[in-house]
């Protein structure tokens, strides 16, 4: 298991073809278009984990990255999707679906609790303790620390195989329809998000 770090954008060849890819971001802060994109991070599930490294003055060109990304025959597991698909479309300009989002599958088949953090989720599921402490760093900072790049790597290491234990109870439940009907829906919700429309619920009857 090795984590690479890049500048700027992804090397070439990378992943196989179509293969699924886990997906996640760090960013300054939670609004969007003020909290400039830092990292996003990237695997295949395979063992390895890519850091790609936005300086702040970066045009986030990423030719490379945003093919993976913007690719409709790969999936991209998230957890919290709505947010990373806002960031990936506001600074990198691409759709980075299809998406399968961890936390979403979480809430509809876990709801004997409120608790749907990755860190939870990862601990259930497969019996691993992640460590968040670096969660709320400088991650615009000129150098990333060894725990910093552990910690990005670390929120999609363990994707893929959540997914394989999500799906098996969404199917067992009969809600894996639904459940794909959300993730459909979450590059519009990002979009709204975008948009102006954050915190209102546009189908409410009030």
């Amino acid at each position: 298991m090795t984590v690479y770090f890049h500048e700027e954008d992804l090397p070439a060849g990378v992943f196989a073809p179509g293969a699924a890819v886990a997906v996640d971001t760090e960013t300054m802060g939670l609004i969007t278009p003020r909290d400039r994109l830092c990292v996003v991070q990237i695997s295949d599930g395979r063992g390895d984990e890519h850091l790609v490294r936005f300086g702040p003055n970066s045009d986030y060109a990423a030719p490379n990255l945003r093919a993976v990304l913007a690719d409709p025959d790969r999936l991209k597991l998230y957890h919290f999707a709505r947010f990373d698909l806002a960031a990936i479309r506001h600074y990198l300009g691409v759709v980075a679906a299809p998406v399968y989002c961890t936390k979403i599958a979480s809430r509809l088949i876990r709801t004997y609790t409120d608790r749907h953090g990755l860190k939870e989720l990862v601990r259930e599921l497969l019996g691993v303790d992640v460590s968040k402490q670096q969660q709320s760093s400088d991650w615009g900072a000129p150098e990333l620390s060894d725990a910093q790049k552990d910690y990005a790597a670390s929120d999609v290491r363990y994707l893929h195989a959540m997914k394989e234990k999500l799906d098996e109870r969404l199917i067992r439940e009969g809600r894996m329809a639904l459940a794909q009907s959300c993730f459909d829906f979450l590059p519009a919700r990002a979009e709204l998000d975008l948009a102006g429309w954050p915190e209102v619920d546009i189908f409410a009857h009030a």
